[in-house]
This record gives structure tokens, sequence and C-alpha cells, in this order.
């Protein structure tokens, strides 16, 4: 490995500064648990590590106009942690709790699993289904976008040369609302993600579905998020027409590859499965049954 200039800076902007200026590769560290081991594999060789840990925007987690504002250098473990966050989005936690082991959960940041942009990333379908927004800072300023348009490959964001995301904002819950995250893995856990699906609703007082999200992981370059399964939620009781509709638009929506992990076919069949399940616990929490 060659040598690497290494920066801690203690603000964003400071952060900015450095990346901007970078005549080589420039390479955010947050947790590192993905990082490291592309460097060691000759995957990523930088000139420049500009570790944000230090930022106290980038490591916080705070109350935002009734929602979540967490900083994109948050641990795992603590965002899993924060007892008032678990209850309010079971689902994000349900997807942060897969990633990797307790030991790699204890460094690995939510920014760090997003900006990755592997296709089977956990956090990134729950985070979408949440309608998380992505706060980005860069040389011309600040701006926001949707989780959902931050990957624009496997591996590939859409943040320009000195841009980096401090953090991610989870919007105020809507009463009669829940969510969740499952996957299919060979193993239970140290494993990435064959199929992964995301699920937010919202209910009525007459427990009609008002509102869905439904996102996909591992099923294409990148996590889809989709309308056509969303649409058969909305308007319904979430009953067994309603979850075959929303099963059949999740595989419809699935563009896999054939790969060691699983067959197209396979994964085809498995999103419109997961789909149901996880509408299942999203319907049950937003009656409070758990």
């Amino acid at each position: 490995m060659s040598e690497v200039r290494y920066e801690i800076p203690t603000t964003a902007e400071a952060a900015v500064a450095l990346l901007a200026v970078a005549t080589g590769t420039a390479k955010v560290l947050s947790g590192g648990t993905d990082l490291i081991i592309q460097m060691r594999s000759g995957q990523h060789t930088p000139q420049l590590l500009v570790d944000v840990k230090n930022i106290a925007e980038m490591t916080s987690i705070s109350a935002e106009n009734g929602g979540y504002l967490i900083g994109a250098a948050v641990s795992c473990m603590r965002l899993t942690e924060d007892a008032t966050f678990a209850k309010t989005w079971p689902g994000v936690v349900d997807a942060v709790n897969l990633i990797g082991s307790v030991q790699v959960r204890g460094r690995a940041t939510i920014g760090g699993n997003v900006c990755n942009a592997s296709p089977a990333a956990d956090s990134v379908p729950a985070m979408m289904a949440a309608g998380a927004i992505a706060h980005i800072i860069g040389p011309e300023g600040r701006r926001a976008v949707p989780v959902e348009q931050l990957a624009a490959g496997p591996g590939k964001t859409l943040l320009a040369k000195g841009e980096m995301v401090t953090s991610f904002l989870l919007p105020k819950r809507a009463a009669r609302s829940g969510d969740a995250y499952l996957r299919f893995t060979p193993r239970s856990e140290m494993d990435i993600a064959v199929v992964g699906v995301g699920i937010n609703l919202t209910l009525d007082e007459s427990g009609l579905c008002i509102h869905a999200r439904v996102s996909l992981g591992a099923v294409a370059a990148r996590a889809l998020l989709v309308p056509e399964a969303a649409a058969a939620l909305i308007g319904t009781k979430v009953d067994a027409v309603a979850l075959e509709r929303l099963a059949a638009a999740a595989s419809a929506a699935a563009q896999p590859i054939d790969d060691k992990r699983g067959t197209k076919a396979f994964r085809i069949k498995v999103a419109g499965v997961l789909a149901k399940r996880a509408a299942h616990i999203a319907l049950d929490r937003a009656m409070g049954k758990h």
C-alpha cells in the first residue's frame, strides 16, 4: 500500500476544503469497515483519507421538526441502542442490525453503508422506505437529496468531487405508521442480502392504508423504490388480495442477475414473498401489535 495522507478535520467545511483540493484519489473515512478492506485488496488506493469522526454534526443524533437527524458517521450500534429511535423507526433498526457482526456494527456507520453504494446494502432499502433525505455538503454549498437518488450504480454515487454526506433526515412519523425490513441470506448473519425488502405504511382510523413506500435491495444495480408495489397497498386494509398484488409488483420490478448467491428466477420469486412478509410486520406495527 502506498503512502496515504491522513487528516482529521473538526468541521464539515474543513473536510470539504481538503477533499476539494486533493490532487489524487481522496476518500472519506467514517467507520472504515468497507474502505479499509477495499484498500487492503487494492480496490481503492487513496492518496488522502479524511477522517470525519471528530465532526460534531456527523456524529450526533438529534430531533429535527418532529423527525430525526442522524449524523452520517453515527455508528450502527449507537443508532440501534437509541431506544426512542428504535421505537419510532423499527424497520430501519431491523436493517441496521443486519450489518455485519456486533463488532462490525460498533464501527460501521450509516453514512458508510449508504455511500458504499452496494446494491445489497441493508440500510438503503429501509432508509428509502422511510423517506430519508441525505444532507450533502460540497464546494458549492449544501444540498439535500432523497436517499433513493444517491446511488448511481454499484460502488458509485452522485456525489461530485469534494462532496460528502453529513447526515440523514428521517421525517416526522404520522400516527398509525409502521415499517419493516426483511432480507434473505444463506446464513443468518455475516452475509450479504440475496434479496432485501423495506416497507413503510400509514393507516387511517379505519385501518385503511393511506400511504406506503416499498423498496427492494440486491435485485438491481442499485436499490429500487417501487411505486407500483406501494400502490397495491394504498386504499386497502392490507388484506390478502392487496398482499398478492404487492408481491406481484415487487417481483415484476426486480431486475436481478444470476450469481453464486442465487438465480434470477429465485430472486424474483423471493422479492414477492419477502414483500408480503414485511408488509405483515409493518401492518402489525402500525396497529400497535408489536
